[in-house]
């Protein structure tokens, strides 16, 4: 199974050292908006959430593989 590394760009950048296996891209994707919900639930609770940061997603080549702004993850509404 491919493995897939998550790499959190916000107010601090971290990177993914040890990456996560999963079936595919769109896997990844699922994953990494799971992240960016409780990131983001986190960053609410301190009173701020910047819609740019982003997580993005390499590959076990060091390829990127997409980018995933923290406002795709949610939708606010009025």
């Amino acid at each position: 199974m491919p493995r897939f590394f998550f790499h959190l760009y916000d107010d601090l950048t971290v990177i993914d050292e040890e990456g996560t296996e999963l079936p595919d891209t769109e896997a990844a994707r699922v994953y990494a908006i799971a992240s960016i919900r409780e990131l983001a639930c986190q960053e609410i609770r301190e009173g701020s959430l910047n819609r740019r940061h982003r997580i993005q997603v390499q590959d076990e080549k060091g390829q990127s593989v997409l980018t995933v702004p923290f406002g795709e993850a949610f939708t606010l509404e009025d």
